[in-house]
């Protein structure tokens, strides 16, 4: 079944932030209603598409894999531009370094944080967060990193949504990580 799109990006090779980058900008030239093909081979874009267009007020209709290539389908829902606003809490590397309470919730997906991840650090890719939240205490202090905090910044709006107060987006993330690091391998 051949599916039909409006308009297609090609996202292919390109890992996050650049899938959502890429999305943007086509999504500008849709009218409402009109549907967007992303071609992506990043598999952290599954989640991270679904949750920016949740976030923004557009559609994601759903992904379809073939050949080791990720068709996303979303539906432009606003002719107005939605202003994305960053998560108000956040806390850079060099801060979370010094911290000794609370946890670090890392929502890069299971590859990614095998191959490197701060020591101690709780896994759960932003694609899991809805369905494992309760594995979480909104008590304690949550610092949720990703590779760039765009992911996090997703993931820590989810759980600021759901009732957790002490939840601080960590900036630059993993990419600019100095720490230690621990592997899954």
């Amino acid at each position: 079944m051949t599916i039909k799109a409006d308009v297609q990006i090609d996202a292919k090779g390109l890992a996050c932030p650049m899938p959502i980058v890429r999305t943007k900008k086509a999504m500008v030239d849709l009218v409402d209603g009109q549907i967007l093909e992303v071609q992506a081979t990043d598999r952290g874009s599954i989640a991270d598409l679904a949750a920016w267009a949740q976030s923004i007020g557009h559609q994601y209709i759903g992904t379809i894999e073939q050949e080791d290539v990720l068709y996303h389908y979303l539906r432009k829902c606003s002719n107005e531009e939605i202003a994305e606003t960053p998560f108000a809490q956040t806390i850079t590397n060099e801060q979370l370094l010094s911290l000794t309470e609370g946890i670090v919730l890392d929502v890069r997906e299971e590859v990614e944080y095998a191959f490197g991840h701060i020591v101690g650090a709780k896994t759960i890719p932003l694609g899991e967060l809805d369905t494992r939240m309760h594995e979480l205490k909104k008590e304690q202090p949550i610092y949720v990193i990703c590779r760039t905090g765009k992911r996090s910044d997703l993931a820590a709006k989810k759980l600021a949504s759901a009732g957790f107060d002490k939840v601080y987006n960590v900036l630059p993330g993993m990419v600019e990580w100095q720490g230690e690091l621990e592997k899954k391998f």
